[in-house]
């Protein structure tokens, strides 16, 4: 499959948890996600999403920009989504690589 193709199923991918999280937390989306662009920012009482948007942190952090993060300040709690699109054989090597590659964000934020 090619690259461009494989992009535009991710971004198809992302755009969909998005509207689903934003149903979830009762936050005002659409169900067209087709034509559907997802805002920056998402907010509801203590509940922000946020679509790729860099992590600020104390430290510097190389891989600072989760596909998606879910704030929650009641909580305190900072949940970065990375999503990938590995063969079957990859999965569990493509959750190791990114674990590895947003340790500092979970660590900056606490999770």
């Amino acid at each position: 499959m090619p690259v461009g193709m494989m992009m535009m199923i991710m971004i198809i991918i992302i755009i969909i948890i998005i509207i689903i999280i934003c149903k979830a937390l009762c936050i005002e989306t659409t169900d067209k996600r087709y034509t559907h662009i997802p805002k920056p920012v998402y907010e509801e009482g203590d509940v922000t999403v946020l679509w790729i948007q860099e992590v600020h942190t104390d430290r510097e952090v190389t891989a600072n920009r989760p596909d998606i993060i879910i704030k929650n300040k009641k909580e305190k709690t900072c949940t970065p989504i990375d999503v990938a699109i590995p063969a079957d054989r990859n999965v569990v090597q493509k959750e190791a690589e990114n674990k590895l590659k947003y340790k500092r964000v979970y660590v900056e934020c606490g999770t």
